[in-house]
């Protein structure tokens, strides 16, 4: 665990790249063998993949320092909200960073206009779906097929 659990949540800017792509591939990379290659290549990003998801998505990060400590990205297509890339370095799991991470985005998307959030994890993320649980999401029955491998719809109303 993090020795010091203060940090800064704010917008991603392009010179973010490096250190999200850090974040994502250092958190993922436990679960890289219960990945397809091709999940696993779509889950942590390449460069163009951070360029697209800026784009196409509002996407925090936390800084410890100068350290990305997480991330999570949200977009609101009406009135349905969908997150992707929630990551959160090793050392700062158990500090409450994942929940301030989750309930930024979520006020962020209830002020797009929200009023439900869907999000999709793989059955391999255990700890994730708990998570998301303890924090009112609900598995929909829906599961897509996610490069390979299972995607589980989960949703929470506002």
């Amino acid at each position: 665990m993090a020795q010091d659990s203060s940090f800064l949540l704010r917008s991603a800017v392009p010179a973010d790249q490096t250190g999200v792509l850090h974040c994502l591939a250092v958190a993922f990379d436990p679960y890289r063998d219960d990945y397809t290659p091709q999940a696993f290549a779509r889950t942590v990003l390449d460069p163009a993949g951070y360029i697209e998801r800026l784009q196409a998505m509002h996407l925090l990060v936390a800084l410890s320092e100068s350290t990305i400590a997480g991330t999570i990205a949200g977009a609101c297509n009406g009135r349905e909200g969908r997150l992707r890339g929630m990551a959160v370095l090793p050392e700062w799991r158990g500090t409450g960073l994942s929940a301030q991470l989750l309930s930024t985005m979520e006020a962020w998307l209830k002020e797009q206009g929200c009023h439900r959030i869907t999000l999709g994890t793989t059955p391999p993320l255990q700890a994730a779906i708990r998570f998301y649980e303890r924090a009112g999401y609900s598995h929909t029955g829906k599961i897509t097929d996610f490069h390979g491998m299972p995607l589980l719809d989960y949703a929470k109303e506002l």
